[in-house]
């Protein structure tokens, strides 16, 4: 399935596949119902046959549901490891500094660039 859950910030073209699950039936011409966890049963079971895709059996391209845990929103906490890098951008005024952090959450390790004042503030032990 595709673009049910945001299994952590990624950019619009790489997108985040969970399963497989079984078809349990055809609901429309385009349309099927699948058996998903009890764990994310707040997600409609019914999906357009556009978010699906075939499952080719390669383990580094689905996460395993069973090692995300969700909470009511159906969201999940990355943490922060490190800050990997900084880099200073210059306005016309004044000065943005960025830091490069890495983030380590149920779908593996990801880097982002976040202003450093909000890093040093939610995490004041990475600064």
């Amino acid at each position: 399935m595709k673009g049910v859950l945001r299994f952590g910030k990624k950019g619009k073209l790489s997108p985040r596949f969970v399963g497989p699950f079984e078809i349990l039936e055809r609901v429309g011409p385009v349309a099927y119902r699948l058996a998903l966890p009890l764990d994310i049963s707040g997600v409609h079971p019914v999906f357009h046959i556009s978010m699906l895709r075939k499952y080719l059996h390669d383990p580094s391209h689905v996460i395993n549901h069973e090692d995300v845990h969700l909470d009511e929103s159906l969201s999940y906490v990355e943490h922060p490891v490190a800050i990997l890098d900084r880099q200073v951008r210059r306005l016309r005024s004044k000065d943005i500094v960025s830091v490069k952090v890495l983030w380590r959450g149920p779908s593996g390790e990801e880097t982002t660039w976040k202003p450093e004042e909000v890093i040093r503030a939610k995490y004041p032990h990475l600064c």
